[in-house]
């Protein structure tokens, strides 16, 4: 399968390593000039979550193709863009008259409406998926890993198309395991919120490796969660098991839970650390997932109390 990476950040370039080991044509599409300012390699420091504990480390040299234009005429089988969520709506404007023929993977974190967000590519085309990796740049060096599952999920629909079978093919093929997701938009908001009480935790205790050492921080995070469903259902989006357990069960229990992953020797809490330390996980990218959501608690009248004291935090 010919293959085109959106872009050279650290969910890209990972995810093209693998699918060009596995037998696939990668290139990446970056800005004109930007492939004189990112150098023909990248030098990879990565767990790969898909070998045994072993073989996971991976130090590697590695030449990419990356190219400044693309035409509508274009022969790539599958473009897949994966970029921060409030860059999806200009990278969609870009590739709506440029996709031609191919299927675009949308594998990215999303928080307004899935199908708005991909308006002007016909739907046909679309095929939605997540990632499980993650990481960051220093210099031209990659830190970072990926872990073996990748999620896949339908969106106003309950019957696979047939590029949506081919992602699933290509995934299995490279050496992943597929988590099919039915529902995907509520399973994207719910990760959505998930994501804003780890990071509003992140900036209240300084760090990620000071919030992963704190059962107070990481409650706190489980109570937030559960006030920010409340958005979720506001939007249209279906509570899921996740989210019924975070309702359910007692805080303390899920807090424990969470901090033998968020403080484990794993590969989740060693993807954190490299996304906080590299500075991908910035103030402002840490704080823009707790004000969006704060943004349409307001808009839809959902109380969230404790999400609203800590705005002075991400604000």
């Amino acid at each position: 399968m010919k293959i085109l990476m959106f872009g050279r950040g650290v969910i890209a370039t990972q995810y093209g390593w693998a699918l060009e080991r596995a037998g696939h044509d990668v290139d990446f599409y970056v800005r004109p000039g930007r492939s004189a300012d990112f150098g023909p390699y990248v030098d990879l420091e990565i767990r790969d979550g898909r070998q045994r504990r072993v073989n996971r480390q991976v130090r590697q040299r590695w030449a990419i193709t990356m190219r400044e234009e693309l035409s509508a005429d274009n022969d790539y089988d599958l473009v897949i863009l994966s970029v921060n969520h409030d860059q999806l709506a200009g990278a969609v404007e870009f590739l709506a008259p440029r996709l031609g023929d191919a299927t675009l993977l949308v594998f990215n974190n999303i928080w307004v409406e899935p199908t708005q967000a991909v308006a002007g590519i016909p739907r046909d085309q679309i095929v939605w998926g997540f990632p499980g990796a993650g990481g960051g740049y220093y210099g031209s060096t990659l830190r970072g890993g990926m872990v073996k599952s990748v999620f896949l999920g339908l969106i106003d629909s309950d019957v696979p198309s047939e590029r949506h079978k081919a992602v699933r093919r290509l995934f299995a093929g490279a050496g992943f395991s597929i988590s099919d997701v039915a529902d995907f938009r509520s399973w994207l908001w719910f990760h959505f919120i998930l994501d804003a009480a780890i990071m509003v935790g992140i900036l209240r205790m300084g760090g990620f490796s000071q919030y992963a050492r704190s059962r107070s921080a990481i409650k706190e995070s489980v109570l937030q969660i559960r006030e920010m469903i409340a958005v979720l259902e506001a939007k249209g989006g279906t509570p899921r098991l996740g989210a019924t357990a975070m309702r359910r069960l007692p805080a303390g229990l899920i807090a424990f839970g969470l901090q033998k992953v968020l403080g484990g020797n794993n590969d989740f809490s060693y993807l954190m650390e490299q996304v906080i330390d590299s500075g991908h996980g910035s103030y402002d990218m840490t704080s823009i997932y707790p004000r969006d959501v704060l943004r349409d608690a307001r808009r839809l009248g959902a109380s969230v109390p404790r999400l609203t004291a800590l705005e002075p935090v991400f604000k």
